[in-house]
């Protein structure tokens, strides 16, 4: 009895969260904390889908009702995965070898609750992928304008300096447009104890050390992707900042 209910709460989270990122891309509009709680949730799934609603947002609030925003597009079209793709199996992760200019290339796996990471994020400041040329702005979050971005997420496999695994991206990137999506994942599996095709596949143009971004792609395994499906581009830019992506130099826009 207590393992359905599990189940049926782990579905009603999963549908909540629909819900929240409906709010969060057409209307603006939150999910009242009350309401949450009186969903039987518990107080750190709540702060959890606030926190997630509150990324998608945007820091400066820059999200707006339209298809494209500052930090990512939704596409259309579904995941681009086979019905191969959909077959249960152990959880696994796969990176594609650095090429001939040391990029990094599409980043696949197949996660769930043994995915998770058994420790601490690890110090991955050692690790210099391709373009990295920091350099710091006082409007940044952060000031610093590049991240160490994962292709695939700690708090889903727990890698760490990988340099497969490690682009060079802006902080309103990685922070705005990345994390909603691995946190949504993240928080689907840890409720339905489910698991997830994830893929993230870099976008160079010619021979650029500096990606001009990613599509992340995610579904649930269990049902085809009926509770959880996405397929999102997400650009590589800091709003106010002009970067060259042949190089990794960068400069206030308006000026060098």
């Amino acid at each position: 009895m207590k393992k359905k209910q599990k189940g049926k709460r782990g579905l009603v989270s999963v549908l909540l969260i629909v819900l929240v990122l409906i709010g969060s891309f057409f209307t603006g509009g939150e999910v009242d904390s009350g309401f949450l709680r009186d969903l039987g949730l518990p107080p750190q799934t709540i702060r959890t889908i606030k926190n997630l609603q509150k990324a998608l947002r945007g820091s400066r609030g820059t999200y707006q009702v339209q298809k494209t925003s500052p930090y990512y597009i939704l596409q259309e079209d579904p995941p681009h995965f086979t019905e191969e793709d959909f077959v249960k199996k152990a959880d696994w992760q796969r990176f594609t070898p650095l090429d001939s200019l040391n990029r990094v290339g599409v980043a696949d796996a197949l996660i769930g609750p043994d995915s998770k990471p058994t420790e601490r994020r690890g110090d991955i400041s050692w690790v210099y992928p391709t373009g990295w040329k920091q350099k710091k702005y006082p409007f940044v979050d952060g000031e610093a304008l590049y991240n160490r971005c994962h292709l695939i997420g700690h708090q889903l496999t727990g890698e760490d300096a990988n340099w497969l695994n490690l682009m060079t991206g802006t902080r309103s990137f990685n922070k705005n447009g990345m994390l909603p999506f691995e946190n949504l994942v993240a928080i689907y599996i840890r409720e339905t104890g489910n698991q997830v095709r994830y893929r993230v596949s870099p976008v160079f143009q010619g021979d650029e050390l500096v990606a001009r971004g990613v599509y992340m792609e995610g579904a649930s395994i269990e049902d085809h992707g009926k509770a959880l499906s996405f397929r999102v581009y997400v650009p590589n830019k800091e709003p106010g900042v002009e970067i060259d992506y042949q190089t990794g130099r960068n400069w206030k826009a308006g000026g060098k």
